[in-house]
């Protein structure tokens, strides 16, 4: 092949910390239609937090550069798009990202040309609904004129050590001869090798059901979770016993949000059914965990009137809203389905998180947060997130007389509180 020159298209989570790596080795830039973002960007700063200040800035001092504008990036000769997937109100699956991304690739695509997917999706979604795309709008024919591959992404947001470089990547490519090429270039900036999947499909189907096994797994612990809360067992010192077993999964319950375990699934139980196949177990588990922040809220509101705390009006502080601990990440949370749920008793709810922009959650989700804790007395603290930042407040300074504090993430000293997820 020609010189490489690399165009990631779409420019969040995943894309910009790949963009960034493949500009170590090879010409790279990176596209976005989010003006604000590639500005943001090529001063130096990512508001993700994925990619650090320091890197960033070395990564364009070495000539990596991002665009808004399309004739930018004619010049490249391989396209890797990442952009989201999500699903809409009725968690159908929203493909109009990818169309749009197919669309932008379509018109700059030139002969001999490889495109590679990294959008989680159900199987047969690079091949049967992105290529026509650019087939279409660049007048050329797959697999003769221009080439395919697909590497599902494994971005954990907010984790430090399992960064993109360390992730072990499953490759695949639309011919024998592709899919060798789309392997040896991912080997080549990755430091743990990569898993060559015999079909695009089949990589397709290996990632989607990653995050829908996690999404099982939680599930049956947060129904675990309902079922000693009845019973007036610690589920969690439940856990730590089973856990003792050699062959034991020691998972936690909790809110499954974000844009991996919470959405995905979705793309897998509706594509199973155009086969015939009703996927129960996948979607239960989706329905349970999409319940979780109102079963929070409702196991609050139980203690507090266990205790004699009068819920309506009273005073309330969730502390986290990001979908996970020290992370900026708000796509999803199920925080927000706690702060509903309790708003139907009172308009007094104070949430603080340090991580989360303030303009993205009214943006998002039209609640106002705080980035500073207020000084105040509450009726009912919920540690809704474990940022490390929590771990040094004193709670009990900000608690009324006879305060209910309640524990999604089992992490407060057990001494000071009054129930825990």
């Amino acid at each position: 092949m020609k010189t490489i020159k690399i165009c990631v298209v779409g420019l969040g989570y995943v894309g910009l910390p790949l963009a960034r790596l493949f500009s170590t080795k090879y010409s790279t830039i990176g596209y976005d239609l989010n003006e604000y973002r590639v500005n943001a960007l090529n001063d130096g700063h990512d508001g993700t937090m994925e990619v650090s200040d320091e890197l960033l800035k070395s990564a364009l001092d070495n000539g990596f550069r991002c665009t808004s504008k399309i004739d930018d990036i004619k010049n490249c000769n391989i396209y890797i798009v990442a952009v989201p997937t999500p699903v809409d109100e009725n968690n159908r699956p929203d493909l109009k990202p990818l169309w749009g991304a197919s669309e932008t690739v379509g018109k700059v695509i030139s002969k001999g040309d490889i495109v590679i997917y990294e959008s989680t999706v159900y199987p047969g979604v690079t091949e049967e609904e992105c290529i026509p795309v650019i087939e279409k709008v660049s007048g050329l024919e797959y697999n003769v004129d221009f080439f395919a591959g697909y590497s599902p992404e494994r971005i954990n947001p907010g984790d430090k050590e399992h960064t993109v470089e360390k992730i072990r990547k499953v490759t695949s490519g639309s011919t024998p001869e592709v899919a060798d090429i789309v392997d040896n270039l991912y080997n080549s900036v990755l430091v743990n090798g990569t898993h060559k999947a015999p079909s695009i499909r089949v990589a397709e189907a290996s990632k989607i059901i990653e995050n829908t096994q996690r999404d099982v797994n939680i599930a049956l612990m947060n129904e675990l979770a309902k079922i000693f809360n009845a019973m007036d067992i610690d589920t969690q010192d439940v856990i730590e016993a089973a856990s003792s077993k050699w062959n034991f999964i020691k998972l936690k319950p909790g809110l499954v949000g974000g844009h991996c375990i919470s959405v995905d699934p979705y793309y897998l139980i509706q594509k199973a059914q155009v086969y015939g196949v009703l996927p129960r177990v996948m979607y239960n588990a989706r329905r349970l965990n999409d319940g979780m922040g109102a079963y929070v809220a409702s196991q609050a509101i139980k203690l507090m009137n266990k205790k004699g705390v009068n819920v309506k009006d009273s005073r309330m502080l969730i502390l986290g809203v990001t979908f996970k601990e020290n992370c900026p990440d708000i796509r999803n949370t199920k925080v927000v389905d706690i702060y509903h749920t309790l708003s139907e008793y009172t308009q007094n709810i104070t949430i603080y998180d340090p991580w989360a922009d303030p303009e993205k959650v009214m943006h998002e989700y039209g609640i106002t947060i705080n980035s500073v804790l207020p000084d105040g007395k509450y009726d009912l603290v919920i540690l809704a997130v474990a940022h490390s930042q929590f771990k040094e407040i004193n709670i009990k300074e900000y608690t009324s007389t006879n305060c209910v504090i309640y524990d999604v993430k089992g992490v407060l000293d057990r001494s000071i509180i009054d129930g825990r997820l």
